[in-house]
């Protein structure tokens, strides 16, 4: 389907992109380093608040993972009896003091099933980092795609501006030399006005676009684009789309790490369930025969209102949930990616028609009705209607190129493969 790309990039709009970068600059200034997409991107990556904010998450998820695999801490207790009472327990010189230990012992697997959740809660949050990574990657390409076809743009209008002006200088010299009418000169005049006003349009548009590529990547975008990414002279073929399956891809990561932390809540819930004890060893010291005793004392929790039994079924109910909205991601992703392969296809056919023999054809009618108009063979009508046929072959080229650099690169972010787990 998409072999046809190598000649598409020779055939399409070949003076104007060729000649974008040179033409955006000298029209508006522009100096610098290229900027590439894949720079672009880098620099995103650097400055995204989404991904400072996801890398905020994934260093919590290693933090309670940590604290997952923590003990219960140990309690002091210490206890004075007989003492403030009254006849030989008067005052404190009668008093018995005992220090104790209070060690809690998790039974049931607790600290264990605390250890997976906080696992699976990790993996998530790589999960997680790794669509917000993807997400800023399509956003940035889309920005630097538009910027890229805008520049193209700008440099259409700007030399159809000069072709207009080239027209008018004609039809100047045809009225003068009294072959043409001055209606003609007030057509041309008027072209070349509407041209003039389309390259400040243009330039507009190319403009903001800049600014919306400098406010993903944070710093300003002085330097020309790599306009082959619109698949021009130079730029590599498109290869096939991918499969459509959902196995692999990050929206489907998400969702198994959803089930994975939905099991893991499951296990940590039963084990819940398992009362935990309280040994408490310690020593006594006798007041009335100055003696010291050791002490040991157990305390188990009983479950007469609370057994646990709510919380399992609360985090069964949430695994099932995690299940089903697992099987429904899996369908929508699936949909998502075959939807954009046919857009992505769609657009590559677009492009085929836009700019293979018929810009060829209209390119040449075009360069054909200057020269006779010079020569006074065409009349002014066929000379901006050939102008006009161009103007919009050039148009629908650039759409078209763009338009499935985008579905390519939506594309590209939905079959993004997932991060291994543990990595």
């Amino acid at each position: 389907m998409f072999r046809f790309v190598a000649a598409l990039a020779a055939a399409t709009s070949c003076v104007a992109i060729a000649h974008a970068q040179q033409v955006g600059a000298e029209s508006r200034h522009i100096s610098g380093p290229l900027l590439t997409l894949d720079q672009a991107v880098a620099l995103a990556g650097g400055s995204a608040p989404a991904a400072d904010a996801a890398a905020a998450d994934v260093d919590a998820a290693n933090a309670a993972r940590r604290v997952a695999g923590l003990r219960p801490n140990p309690a002091l207790a210490v206890e004075v009896e007989n003492f403030v009472g009254t006849g030989p327990y008067k005052g404190v010189n009668g008093a018995d003091v005992t220090a104790s230990v209070a060690i809690p012992l998790e039974l049931g697997g607790k600290r264990q099933a605390r250890i997976a959740v906080a696992d699976a809660a990790t993996h998530r949050a790589r999960i997680a980092q790794a669509i917000a990574q993807a997400d800023i990657r399509l956003q940035v390409s889309e920005a630097y795609i538009e910027a890229s076809a805008a520049e193209v743009r700008l440099a259409i209008a700007a030399d159809q501006f000069r072709i207009a002006g080239d027209t008018a200088r004609a039809a100047t010299i045809r009225v003068q030399a009294g072959r043409a009418s001055p209606l003609e000169q007030e057509r041309a005049e008027v072209a070349r006005l509407t041209a003039e006003a389309g390259v400040e349009k243009a330039r507009r548009l190319a403009d903001a676009a800049r600014a919306n590529l400098a406010r993903r990547i944070g710093r300003p975008v002085t330097g020309p684009l790599d306009i082959a990414v619109l698949g021009g002279p130079g730029s590599a073929a498109m290869g096939p789309p991918k499969p459509t399956m959902a196995t692999g891809t990050l929206a489907l990561a998400a969702a198994d790490a959803n089930l994975g932390a939905a099991d893991a809540g499951v296990r940590l819930a039963q084990s819940q369930r398992v009362p935990d004890l309280t040994v408490g060893p310690g020593v006594r010291r006798l007041e009335a025969t100055n003696d010291v005793a050791a002490v040991f004392s157990v305390s188990v929790p009983l479950p007469l209102f609370n057994n646990g039994r709510a919380a399992v079924d609360q985090a069964n109910a949430e695994r099932r949930r995690a299940d089903a909205q697992r099987r429904v991601t899996a369908l929508e992703v699936e949909q998502q990616i075959g939807d954009a392969q046919v857009e992505a296809a769609n657009a590559a056919a677009a492009a085929r028609v836009a700019s293979g023999p018929a810009l060829s054809a209209a390119m040449e009618a075009a360069r054909i009705a200057r020269i006779g108009y010079r020569e006074g063979k065409f009349g002014q009508l066929e000379l901006l209607d050939a102008e006009r046929t161009l103007t919009d072959m050039r148009s629908a080229s650039i759409e078209a190129l763009a338009s499935y650099q985008l579905a390519k690169a939506r594309l590209e972010r939905l079959t993004a493969p997932a991060p291994l787990e543990g990595n």
